[in-house]
This record gives structure tokens, C-alpha cells and sequence, in this order.
């Protein structure tokens, strides 16, 4: 077993100790559900951190059995997850979230609910084995456009944002797990999605302080112990490189003005907006001397040669005098300090895991209790907007739900359900449900349908005139079309029932599906 081989001051001398710290930095992923050999050997050499995705979890008992074996190569590996609930879930990536997303909790606004949420999610995570979550995302969706972030943005405006990440930072790390606020210095004003190629934000300074950096700063405040850099272009306040590469705004403007002094980790270095511009290993180097202290890469490049590839790329950076050695050491050294504070905080909210509100600032009744596996459907109820005439009744028959389905981003991913159909095949034995996208998605599921009564469910209509177009054939032809809606609610409602979710996880679902049928 490998505990702290540095210890707690620093590095080793030599180039040995410069290896360990180029793997220190680095935060990859893997295949399968089992951790294979040449990560647990990197974990020996002094990789220090790995990434978990949908693609290693089958279970909470196999997940909690894949940490332990990492940990019993590095005791204090820092086990790191893109857990937001909602649209991005990899803890339910194959049933759909049992928590709402920051949208929908934005749409409550209720920061207490938004706390109690992130501490019940949390906890999951905690008892699994993981300590880091690569969330929330504290980007104010400015723009409604945005193909990337939307529904994972608490909202548009820079208030709610900011106290509900606050809140959401709060929760997490009272459950032991360090919160990693992202996407600084703000994803929400791009049209562009970064994980295919470099996005531009052109907002002048003073409204990129007030409006983009406001959560930043809530994050901070409320003690967040990692931030995550956005591979976008922001020319007010760098105009030549993105954010991830950028010292003006990693050091001067995050460690500097803004006083942060936690970790700084990388949006996935295989991202097109910085693999596609600067590549990976050059990408890497100049990440690190812009500020930024660990490297996360493994969504798309999961493998043991991109390890190598990376690790030696910043010793050979560092060999060539274009990364200081100081600056790996210091970044190896943050990656080191985390790992301690998430064992303290971790026996920590195990010790106070029964406290109240009012004792510790933890929220009450959270944790693998019935109440706290309700609370995120009572999330999802509260959370809905729901506009419906008055001679709306409830059906008592099968329906047919048309789901008009959207390419999925990279970040949500396609393999996680979503809809309403499950929910109301539950309630309505009989309920069948299609898929439909393109020109034609109207004209087909009015022949699918039948004389069924339909439940078109779509997720940003807004942004994709086809679903438009769709929910105009059905309206025109079978007026009493019922209308979910399951991303951001932008399109005015025009069906006798019209239920806006903010957001599409199966909780969201569920709580749609009850009020169709009639039952709450």
C-alpha cells in the first residue's frame, strides 16, 4: 500500500520525485468497472486522483468495492465524480436521477432545499467511497441558447445563482466531499458547446464581474475546496487564451483578486475547445504554468498511454524550463491537501451524521433514510410549473406519449432515460411511448398515436424549431395534446395542460406524471 509517500511539506528531491508529482496532478479515467492493473501501478508510482464516469458504476455495493480497491493501493487517492443529479447523473446513469438539478432547485428557490439535496447526494457519494464531486456548476445561463450548460445552471440570474451554489457547496462538503465549483470564470453566455470546439464570450468586464464571477465569489465564500476552469475565450479578461490556459485568469484574477486558495482543476483536457486548438500534452503544460493544479482527462482518453503521455510531457516541460519546477511541486501539493482535508471532513460528518440543523449547519434528516430518499421527489413536485385550463381532466385511459428527443450533449450523454413515460405507464397500465425527432416528428406520431390520447414531452423547444413544428401539428389536429417540457421552459405554454420541469431527471418525471394522472 501507498499512504502519503511525500508526506505533508512536499515532494521528494530528484527526478523521481518530479515523476510522482507529474502524476500527482494528473485526474484520469478508466474502462470497466473494476480498477485494471496499470492504474492501480500508476497509483503506486504517485498518481494521486482518478476519475470516475457512468461507464464504472453498475451499483452503490460495486462502486463502494471499486474505491476500495483503489484505496488500498493509495489510502489518500482523492476518487473524483461528475455527480451534478439531475440531467448529469453517473451514480443513475442507467434509471435517471433521483435528485432534480440545479435548475429545477433554482426554480424552488429554496437554499435550504437546495443544502439538504447536495448533503443527501453527498452522502451517497461518501458512502461509496468518493470525495470529490466535480460540482455544481455555478454558471449563470445568460444565454438561453446555450447548448451545454442550460438546465444545469441554477438560472439566468446572478443572485440565485450565487446563493444557491453557496448552498450547494455547503451541503456537500458537510457530507465530507469536497464541492468543485465550475465552469470558473463562467460557462453560461456561450453559444458554443466546449467539448466540441473553443467557445467566445464577448461581454466587457464590469458585466462578467457582476454577473459571471458573482457565484464564483458565493463559492468561495462558503469555503468551496476545488474550482474547475472553463476551456472558453473570454477577451475582456484575456484576450489571447482560454480560461483552463490563462495566468491572468487563474492567478491573477482567481488566486489573486478573488483570494481563492483551494484547488484549481481542469475541464477534460480532451475537450475539442483545447485537445482540438493546443493538444493535450501542450494543453497540460500550459494549464499547469497558468495556475491551474490538476489535469483532468479520461471522459474520452481513458487509457495508461495517455497517462504517460501526460506525465511525461510536464517533466520534460519542466527539464526544458517551460514549467517551473516550484509551480508542479506547488500544484502536487494542493492535490495532497485536499486528500487530507477529505479524510478529517469525511470522519468528521461521520461524527456529526446524526446532528441537527441548528448543531453543525447540517441539514436535518438527510442521509440513507426514507426521508432523504423522498426528498428529491418532493424537490421535483415543488419545482414544477404547471399552466392548465380550467376544464382540464384528468385521463383514465392509456395514453401515448411522443417524446421528441434531441441530440443529447456530451455532458448529460445519451445513455440515461428520460421522459414520462415509465411514470405514466405505472399510473395508466397500458401507456405506450415513441421516439420522433426531425421535420416529420409531428405527422408520425399523430400515426402512432392512434385515437390515444397524447403526451408530447420535449426537452428545449426553444432551441430546436423541429420540436416547434411538431407541437404545432399535434395542437392543430388533436387539441388536447398535454405538453411537458423537460429543459428550460423559454416557449410560451399553448395546451390545456402544459408542465415545465426544469430538468429532466426521473424524479422530474415522476412528479409530471402525477399531475397528468391526476393523483397529487
Amino acid at each position: 500500500m501507498t499512504t502519503s509517500a511525500t508526506g505533508s511539506t512536499g515532494s521528494p528531491s530528484g527526478q523521481d520525485g518530479l515523476a510522482r508529482d507529474a502524476l500527482t496532478v494528473l485526474q484520469p479515467g478508466f474502462t470497466g468497472t473494476t480498477a485494471p492493473d496499470w492504474l492501480l501501478r500508476r497509483l503506486g508510482e504517485g498518481l494521486a486522483s482518478v476519475g470516475l464516469f457512468g461507464r464504472n458504476i453498475t451499483s452503490p455495493g460495486q462502486l463502494a468495492a471499486l474505491t476500495a480497491q483503489l484505496r488500498a493501493e493509495h489510502e489518500d487517492v482523492l476518487v473524483a465524480i461528475d455527480e451534478e443529479g439531475g440531467d448529469v447523473t453517473r451514480l443513475e446513469v442507467r434509471t435517471g436521477s433521483s435528485y432534480p438539478g440545479n435548475h429545477a432547485l433554482g426554480a424552488v428557490d429554496d437554499v435550504d432545499l437546495t443544502r439538504e439535496v447536495a448533503f443527501a447526494l453527498g452522502r451517497r457519494l461518501a458512502e461509496c467511497g468518493v470525495n470529490l464531486n466535480w460540482a455544481p456548476s455555478a454558471d449563470v445561463n445568460s444565454n438561453p441558447d446555450n447548448p451545454v450548460i442550460g438546465v444545469r445552471s441554477f438560472g439566468a440570474g446572478p443572485d440565485l445563482v450565487a446563493r444557491h451554489t453557496a448552498a450547494y457547496v455547503t451541503g456537500l462538503q458537510a457530507a465530507g466531499v469536497a464541492a468543485c465549483a465550475k465552469h470558473f470564470p463562467g460557462h453560461g453566455d456561450t453559444a458554443v458547446d466546449s467539448h466540441l470546439a473553443l467557445p467566445r464570450i464577448d461581454a466587457d468586464r464590469p458585466l462578467v464581474e457582476s454577473r459571471d464571477l458573482a457565484p464564483f465569489r458565493a463559492a468561495i465564500a462558503a469555503g468551496s475546496r476545488a474550482m474547475m476552469s472553463a476551456h472558453i475565450l473570454v477577451p475582456a479578461l484575456d484576450p489571447d487564451c482560454p480560461a483552463t490556459l490563462s495566468r491572468g485568469i487563474l492567478t491573477d484574477l482567481l488566486r489573486g483578486e478573488l483570494g481563492y486558495d483551494g484547488l484549481i482543476v481542469t475541464d477534460g483536457m480532451e475537450m475539442r475547445a483545447i485537445a482540438g486548438t493546443y493538444g493535450i500534452e501542450r494543453g497540460s503544460v500550459l494549464a499547469l504554468a497558468a495556475g491551474a493544479d490538476a489535469i483532468c482527462v479520461g471522459g474520452g482518453l481513458a487509457d495508461d498511454e495517455t497517462v504517460r503521455r501526460l506525465r511525461d510531457a510536464l517533466v520534460a516541460a519542466v527539464r526544458a524550463g517551460a514549467l517551473a519546477e516550484e509551480r508542479l511541486a506547488d500544484a502536487a501539493n494542493r492535490v495532497r491537501a485536499l486528500a487530507r482535508w477529505t479524510r478529517t471532513a469525511a470522519d468528521e460528518a461521520r461524527d456529526g451524521g446524526g446532528a441537527t440543523r441548528e448543531d453543525t449547519g447540517k441539514p436535518k434528516g438527510t442521509g440513507d433514510s426514507a426521508e432523504s430518499r423522498d426528498l428529491g421527489l418532493v424537490a421535483a413536485r415543488r419545482a414544477l410549473t404547471t399552466t392548465c385550463a380550467e376544464s382540464y381532466e384528468p385521463p383514465t385511459r392509456p395514453l401515448f406519449v411522443a417524446a421528441f428527443t434531441p441530440v443529447a450533449n456530451i455532458a448529460v450523454g445519451d445513455e440515461t432515460p428520460w421522459g414520462v413515460g415509465a411514470e405514466l405507464a405505472r399510473l395508466l397500465p397500458g401507456t405506450e411511448t415513441g421516439t420522433f425527432a426531425g421535420d416529420s416528428a409531428g405527422a408520425s406520431a399523430l400515426a402512432v398515436a392512434g385515437t390515444r390520447r397524447i403526451v408530447a414531452v420535449v426537452r428545449d423547444e426553444h432551441r430546436h424549431p423541429w420540436m416547434t413544428t411538431a407541437l404545432d401539428t399535434l395542437l392543430a389536429t388533436r387539441p388536447d395534446t398535454i405538453v411537458v417540457e423537460m429543459g428550460l421552459p423559454q416557449s410560451p405554454p399553448r395546451s390545456p395542460l402544459h408542465i415545465a420541469t426544469h430538468g429532466a431527471a426521473r424524479v422530474c418525471g415522476r412528479a409530471a406524471a402525477e399531475v397528468i394522472a391526476g393523483v397529487r
